[in-house]
Order: structure tokens, then C-alpha cells, then sequence
């Protein structure tokens, strides 16, 4: 130790030096290399005899049945029953619609804005065209859309009637609890 009460470590790294070498060389004299008692190991566990495997269970065909329920006036189990009672409410009522908003709900393609709810919309504008305006719509996830009468908005089958300055006025179609549509006024105000 110095005056300051520190150890001297100028010899410190050559000793760790030698002590490390002198433990790898020992640890390097407990190699062996001889493998004989594996390989007689290995030896007699190919000499034992294998054993015998059990044979297969036997192979059942498959019975085809055919359902003939239906033949008898049974209910299709394939069918909902929930399904087939409003499907019977709704001939026995009607459906309440026109031919036009019939095709409207079946057979049409579906417009981009009508995956959002109504509320979900914001009016943002409006663009006054040669024949007719335009409304400037953002949907909920910022991008911007420009519609004019006769598109459709929402999930209720909004039909565009009229584009004003402050407002967009829409015709839905609203099932009821009996599976008749109604129509039903809505609007979307530009938002400030």
C-alpha cells in the first residue's frame, strides 16, 4: 500500500493474467477423449430387441344419412329460427316500402359514406357547381369527400335530397321492430 492508503496496481493485472492462465491449463489436463463407454452404451441399446406395434384399429365407413325432415313440413335446422319468424312477419305485414327503396336496401352497391354513422359526419362546405351544389363531407377519419343529390349517406340508407349553403337534408330508411322500413327526414348542418 502507498501513504494514501491505496494498493499498489501496477502488479495486480499480471497476476490475474497468470492466475487465469494457470486454470485454463489445468481445466485443458481434465479433457479425455475417449469415448468407449458411449459407444458401447450406444451398442447395447441397438442389440436390444424392438418391440411390436399394435395394429390398427379398424376403419369404420361412413353412413350417409339423408335428412328427410323437411319432406315431413319440419323446420330447415339449418335456418335461424329467428330469421324465418321475421321473414314471416314481413310477408304477413308487408315491408311498408316502394319498389325504388326495396332496391335501394337489396340490390344497389354501396356507397363509401355509408359505412359511418350519420352523427359520425360533419359537413365542412359546400361547392356551387354549373347545374347543381355540392357538399364538402368529412368522415371520421379525417379525409375529406365531396357528395351532390342523389348520393347516399350513413347506415340508414340516407339518400341525399338537398344541398343548401348551411345544410344537407337526407331521406333514411329505418326498420321497425316488425321489420317494416318508414322513411325518416335527417339533415347534417355544416359544422363551425
Amino acid at each position: 500500500m502507498n501513504g494514501n492508503g491505496c494498493a499498489n496496481t501496477s502488479l495486480a493485472p499480471r497476476s490475474r493474467i497468470l492466475a487465469a492462465s494457470v486454470l485454463a491449463l489445468s481445466l485443458a489436463g481434465c479433457v479425455s477423449t475417449d469415448i468407449s463407454d458411449l459407444e458401447s452404451w450406444v451398442q447395447d441399446v441397438l442389440a436390444r430387441p424392438g418391440g411390436i406395434i399394435d395394429p390398427l384399429p379398424p376403419f369404420k365407413p361412413y353412413e350417409a344419412y339423408a335428412y328427410k325432415s323437411s319432406t315431413a313440413g319440419a323446420r330447415d335446422p339449418f335456418v335461424p329460427f329467428y330469421a324465418s319468424r321475421s321473414e314471416e312477419k314481413t310477408k304477413v305485414a308487408g315491408s311498408g316500402l316502394t319498389k325504388e327503396q326495396e332496391w335501394e336496401m337489396k340490390d344497389r352497391s354501396r356507397e363509401e359514406l355509408e359505412q359511418f354513422e350519420l352523427d359520425s359526419l360533419r359537413m365542412v362546405g359546400t361547392m356551387k357547381g354549373e347545374k347543381e351544389n355540392w357538399g364538402i363531407i368529412k368522415d371520421p377519419s379525417g379525409v375529406v369527400h365531396r357528395v351532390k343529390t342523389g348520393n347516399y349517406l350513413g347506415r340508414n340508407i340516407g339518400k341525399i335530397v338537398n344541398i343548401f349553403e348551411d345544410r344537407i337534408e337526407l331521406r333514411e330508411i329505418v326498420l321497425d321492430s316488425e321489420g317494416r322500413g318508414e322513411e325518416r327526414q335527417a339533415s347534417i348542418a355544416l359544422a363551425e
